[in-house]
């Protein structure tokens, strides 16, 4: 044997049926029995063995008066076997808890603005993939849907960290900032006005946030940053249902995340009126509990999310 044949290392694969016999003989430590348990005949089994051994080039079983037992090498490959077929047995499981967890329930809570773009794309990518699978969505503020997930009763959210959360059994993972704009119903006498300020702004009637939310703050030191006093003709709900109403009826003004907005208006619902506003929102992201397991389900829904924020 020359130095590059000895220094080669071969490959070698074992079919399942081969692992299956090695097992076989290993506990029974007799030819006939592990043909038995691996249901062939013995001159089948003997062959495969054989086989086996040519494979590799040396002895797997030293054959004895009564009986079988492994040399040091068919030992070695009797102990990864083993952990081959173990490996196995794990996939088959985890694909049958997979399959369970798909035909399941999950239950995720959602801000604003993840609601109307991120989270339906990743809803229906999964539903591709697992057409059985339940998913409630809870849309509300940040303080509200982490104490349901404190209580299990949401898998994850996408949300803020609220500011006096200390709590630190949870794990943030940052998806997106919001930028906050203006909105009006189509044909508000404002879109017809040039430049804008808030100033002409500052008078009018608006549909806000309640007061002790971090919109709501944002909202009024935009308008005290530039000597002005926040309006006080307002209507205070996050009630989306109530607020599209009010703005199709009437003149009001509603302060809505940019994406959103933008959503609305491709449906030809509302305006985004042409002024800057300096208010943009803390960033929201992905918020699970530190030492929760999630369901197949759930785990196939945050996937979803995460390739879809990463594209957005």
């Amino acid at each position: 044997m020359d130095d590059s044949s000895a220094t080669r290392r071969p490959h070698h694969q074992l079919k399942t049926r081969q692992m299956a016999l090695l097992m076989a003989i290993d506990e029974t430590r007799n030819l006939h029995q592990a043909a038995l348990v691996t249901h062939m005949s013995q001159p089948a089994a003997s062959k495969m063995l054989k086989d086996m051994e040519e494979l590799f080039g040396v002895a797997l079983f030293e054959r004895l008066p009564r009986g079988m037992r492994p040399t040091v090498y068919g030992d070695t490959l009797v102990r990864h076997v083993r952990m081959a077929l173990d490996n196995l047995a794990q996939g088959q499981s985890a694909m049958a808890a997979l399959q369970a967890g798909l035909s399941g329930q999950v239950n995720v809570g959602v801000i604003l603005t993840p609601s109307m773009t991120l989270v339906p794309q990743a809803i229906a990518a999964t539903k591709a993939e697992a057409p059985q699978l339940s998913i409630g969505v809870d849309v509300g503020t940040s303080n509200v849907l982490v104490d349901g997930l404190k209580r299990g009763r949401l898998d994850f959210l996408i949300a803020r960290i609220p500011a006096k959360e200390e709590d630190l059994s949870l794990v943030y993972e940052d998806l997106s900032e919001e930028t906050e704009c203006a909105v009006v119903r189509l044909g508000h006498p404002l879109l017809d006005r040039p430049a804008l300020t808030l100033q002409d702004l500052a008078s009018r009637a608006w549909i806000l946030s309640p007061r002790g939310s971090i919109l709501r703050h944002q909202f009024d030191m935009l308008f005290r940053r530039h000597g002005l006093a926040p309006p006080t003709n307002v209507v205070e709900t996050t009630a989306m249902s109530v607020i599209k109403a009010l703005l199709q009826q009437t003149d009001f003004l509603h302060l809505m995340p940019l994406e959103v907005a933008r959503y609305y208006a491709a449906c030809g619902e509302l305006a985004i009126l042409p002024v800057e506003l300096a208010c943009n929102m803390e960033s929201y992201g992905l918020i699970l509990r530190a030492d929760q397991v999630l369901s197949p389900g759930a785990s196939l829904l945050l996937g979803a999310i995460r390739r879809v924020a990463a594209g957005l």
